[in-house]
């Protein structure tokens, strides 16, 4: 039978080993910051736009937003979320993003999304809302929080 003996054990710091499918690192911005505009193209909402670096290029980018939003009478706001700028790559459906807020009510528009950027530059995410009609959409409704969550999640 051998016999190991060790004075200590340290981390290799410099070590870039990851389980698959575990979160190393957690970013998130929150603001309750009021917007609103007529807009009928996407226009950012700047408070919250986010940062990441991604440790690995087989990393991917777990986006999770809360956005309270509130449209009027026959008039709808859209959400959705950029990779970069708002001339970047937009992640959900051309005119309707992630979903929205209907109807002369409050709602909140949900985001879960799991990116590939395949870099391990910088990354910079983006909420952006956008009226489907040209009147008045508001963000966030009633004081509440516009939360912006970013994991990278090993690959």
């Amino acid at each position: 039978m051998t016999t190991l003996y060790v004075d200590n054990i340290a981390p290799n710091l410099q070590s870039s080993v990851a389980i698959p499918g575990h979160v190393i690192q957690v970013v998130q911005s929150t603001s309750t910051t009021s917007f609103n505009t007529t807009s009928t193209s996407f226009v950012a909402y700047t408070p919250v736009t986010t940062s990441i670096t991604p440790s690995s290029t087989s990393n991917k980018i777990l986006i999770i937003a809360n956005i309270p939003a509130y449209s009027i009478a026959s008039t709808q706001c859209f959400a959705t979320v950029y990779r970069g700028t708002i001339s970047g790559t937009n992640l959900g459906a051309a005119l309707s993003g992630f979903g929205g807020s209907y109807n002369n009510s409050n709602n909140n528009i949900v985001v879960n999304y799991l990116d590939s950027p395949n870099t391990t530059s910088s990354q910079t995410y983006t909420v952006a809302v956008r009226s489907n009609n040209g009147n008045t959409v508001y963000m966030p409704d009633n004081n509440a929080v516009v939360t912006f969550t970013l994991m990278e999640i090993a690959g």
